[in-house]
């Protein structure tokens, strides 16, 4: 019986994929939307925001979108255009962003489907960011989005299982 070696390609973390400028300009870019947010949860936001776009990228034509929170890591990646652009090259299609609000557009089929892509793509989403836009979130934000079926991927593709 053989004992498996360590991952020949391990999946980077989310995080990794910035450079540490990058990460902290982004980091920054969402604590200064939200005066008083603390360090650590605007790291996380972000983050969520790197795996959406990774996860978007990955699986257009998917219809994919992000929870209020994690709208706003989004926000503060797409302020960061070139580092934002060459994101979405490395792992497939620019992701375009459709801004909308609308708290009745609250989908939790598409964000349960966002969070299963984010999972294919190797990555764990922080659920704790994923929830209702206006009832217990965990953190307030700034972003004033929440993306509808008809606006996060325009034109909205019917739902399909990426794995066949």
């Amino acid at each position: 019986m053989s004992i498996p070696g360590p991952d020949p390609d391990p999946i980077p973390s989310a995080r990794a994929l910035l450079a540490e400028q990058q990460f902290t300009s982004a980091r920054s870019t969402v604590m200064d939307a939200n005066p008083g947010m603390p360090e650590d949860m605007a790291g996380r936001i972000v983050e969520e925001g790197i795996k959406f776009v990774v996860a978007c990228a990955r699986f257009p034509g998917v219809g994919l979108a992000p929870s209020r929170i994690v709208d706003e890591g989004w926000h503060a990646l797409l302020l960061h255009s070139e580092l934002y652009a060459d994101l979405c090259a490395r792992f497939g299609e620019f992701v375009h962003h459709y801004p909308g609000w609308d708290p009745t557009h609250y989908d939790p089929p598409i964000l349960e489907r966002t969070r299963t892509m984010i999972g294919e793509c190797g990555y764990t989403p922080d659920e704790e960011l994923w929830g209702h836009p206006t009832e217990g979130m965990l953190v307030s934000v700034a972003a004033n989005c929440q993306h509808a079926p008809e606006c996060t991927i325009q034109p909205m593709p019917e739902p399909r299982d990426p794995r066949g």
